[in-house]
Formats: C-alpha cells, sequence, structure tokens
C-alpha cells in the first residue's frame, strides 16, 4: 500500500522542497514584482483547485492582490478567453499533464501575461509552457489520492507569496512547517488516533460535512475530496459562514461534521457554530490546536501551536488519515480507487 508511505514522507518532502527550490521562488518573485500584475488568475483542476483556493487567501492577506480561479472552458470548449493581460497566471497541476491548465497558460501568454506553472514534473507541458517553473519535488506518487503533492503545492504558493513580501517573520514561520507537520503525524503514534478502529465507527456513514473558514477554506474541500474518492461516501465542503444559510437545515442527530478550527481570526465564528451543531446533536470530528475547540467533539485531532496561515497543511494530513483508514475499514482498494486514474487530463 502507497498511499501511508506516502503521507508518512511529507515532512521528509517538505524540507526537500524548501531546500532546494527557494532560490526558484525568489526568482518568481522578482519577476511578478517587475510585472506588477493587477490580479492573479490561478488555473488548476481537482485537488489542485483546492491549492488555488488557499493561494486565493494567502495572496490576498499577505501580498493584497486579488486572485480569481480561471475558467479553463472559456479557453477549450468556447474559444472565447477572457483578457488577462494584466494579471498573473499560475497554472497548478500535480502532473503537469492537465490540457486545459495548460491552454489557460498559454492564451494569457499570448496576451502579455506573465505565467507561472507548479508542477511535480519540470518536463510536463505545464512546466515548458509557463514563463516560470517551481518544481514541487515531492518524489514519485504512486497512489491515485494525492497527499504530498498536495501539501507541497500549498508549501509552494507560501514560497512564492513569502519571497513577494520580504517578511523576515513570515519566512522563520515557514522553516517550522516541515516540524509541524512531523508533529502532526506523530498525533498518530501518542494518541487514541493511533488505534486505526476508532474510524470503525464510521463504517455504515453515508453522508458527512466538512466545514472550514478563511485560510481553512481549502481543507474542508481537500478532505472532503479525500473521503469520496477512498471512501465513496456522499459529501459537501462548506465554508462556516456559508453553511448557516441554509445547509445547516440538513444536521440531525448523528449527521457526521469534521470542522477545522484552529486558533486565529476565524476561531469565535467556529466555536459558535461548534455549539449550534452540538445542540443539533451532529456527531463532531474537530481538527485544532485550541482546546475550546474540542469541548463537544466525539473524536479530537489535534495541530501543534503555529500560525494560522500555515495550518492548512498540517490540518489536511487528519483528513488523509482519516480517509485512509475508513477505506481500510471498508475493503476498499485503497491505491487504485475505482473509475480514477492517478493522471486526469480534461480540456
Amino acid at each position: 500500500m502507497y498511499l501511508d508511505q506516502e503521507i508518512a514522507e511529507q515532512p521528509i518532502a517538505l524540507e526537500r522542497l524548501l531546500n532546494q527550490e527557494t532560490d526558484t521562488a525568489r526568482q518568481i518573485a522578482a519577476a511578478i514584482r517587475e510585472f506588477d500584475p493587477a490580479f492573479i488568475t490561478i488555473a488548476a483542476r481537482g485537488t489542485s483547485d483546492n491549492a488555488a483556493r488557499y493561494a486565493q487567501y494567502l495572496f490576498g492577506a499577505q501580498a493584497h492582490l486579488p486572485v480569481a480561479l480561471a475558467t479553463p472552458s472559456l479557453h477549450t470548449l468556447y474559444g472565447s478567453p477572457p483578457h488577462l493581460g494584466r494579471s498573473l497566471v499560475i497554472g497548478i497541476s500535480q502532473s503537469g499533464a492537465g490540457a486545459d491548465v495548460r491552454q489557460v497558460l498559454d492564451d494569457a501568454k499570448a496576451q502579455g501575461a506573465l505565467t507561472v506553472g507548479i508542477t511535480n514534473d519540470p518536463a510536463s507541458a505545464v512546466a515548458q509552457s509557463a514563463d516560470h517553473h517551481l518544481w514541487l519535488r515531492a518524489g514519485e506518487e504512486r497512489s491515485v489520492a494525492a497527499t504530498k503533492t498536495y501539501t507541497t503545492e500549498l508549501a509552494a504558493i507560501a514560497m512564492i507569496v513569502n519571497a513577494l513580501v520580504e517578511d523576515a517573520a513570515l519566512n522563520q514561520e515557514l522553516t517550522r512547517l516541515p516540524q509541524y507537520v512531523a508533529q502532526t503525524l506523530a498525533e498518530f503514534i501518542s494518541s487514541p488516533l493511533r488505534d486505526p478502529g476508532w474510524v470503525e465507527r464510521y463504517r455504515y456513514m453515508d453522508q458527512f460535512a466538512t466545514i472550514g473558514r478563511g485560510y481553512n477554506y481549502c481543507t474542508a474541500f481537500e478532505i472532503n475530496l479525500k473521503v469520496k474518492e477512498l471512501c465513496y461516501v456522499t459529501g459537501d465542503p462548506y465554508s462556516e459562514a456559508d453553511f448557516r444559510h441554509g445547509p445547516i437545515a440538513v444536521i440531525h442527530t448523528g449527521f457526521p461534521v469534521m470542522v477545522i478550527a484552529p486558533a486565529g481570526k476565524t476561531l469565535p465564528e467556529m466555536l459558535d457554530l461548534l455549539d449550534k451543531l452540538h445542540e443539533k446533536q451532529a456527531e463532531l470530528l474537530v481538527i485544532s490546536n485550541e482546546d475550546a475547540a474540542f469541548a463537544h467533539a466525539q473524536n479530537a485531532m489535534r495541530l501543534p501551536a503555529m500560525p494560522e496561515w500555515l495550518t492548512p497543511i498540517p490540518a489536511v494530513i487528519h483528513g488523509q488519515v482519516f480517509a485512509l483508514r475508513l477505506a481500510g475499514v471498508k475493503g476498499f482498494d485503497i491505491d487504485q480507487p475505482r473509475g480514477l486514474t492517478k493522471v486526469t487530463s480534461t480540456r
């Protein structure tokens, strides 16, 4: 089984990326400053789309640049691309083989945009198409479900943003990332989570929700995707704010909800939502580094004390392990989920 190995490799993969691609991130940041984009557009699919959601918050909060997600179908199916000439256009693709992501970069470059590719293959089409490329250096990922390529995508985005804003404190925090991830993985050795049998409780769940906000909006989406693709369970990801606008009505006794609620700006609203979900007798799985968030949790998944902007990287590991173990309990093929392939090329 490759998936458990690749989950465990994440601290090493992140350390390798930070050690070997820092100069590349600085070169990209210098090109961004020279180009001075009016906004950022990111083209991605699947898991990489969730990395793009992280970029929306990090570029926005730290570099004060608006970030939009691209509409690849306008470039491929409709042949009517929007005007991207004043945009920094980033293509994120683990394999670098996405034809639609590459087409967005090609069209943007033809219009005069600055283009950047983030992939795990420097020889790929997306890498070759972009003006600049940042190699994830995650190593081969053999399981269909992306784990280390996702967390390195988030780290790559953080490296570019930190190089762009040139904040020594942020950079110092980023260097501790492999340690934070290693501490999170150790949680599965030193706590009740070490017993894989705890997921037996969820063997027959047929629906669930994941909720995050701010930097961890992306985490809600990525954990939800991992559970769907490995365990074949219907679920929906939400922002805490959006969840209150209607979807909360579906919650009933025993409904499983995974909530990502680390210390930071979003915590007060997340604690209030946890209280309301408890009143509705939801089954709460909580990822946090704040004790108050575990007050009503059936399962507490702990994070290290760390800056909020970095929490999406270790937080998603709890979701990866949950999906891995639930798929095992259900007897599914963990490395080769039905109907999926490692490289999905769309246009």
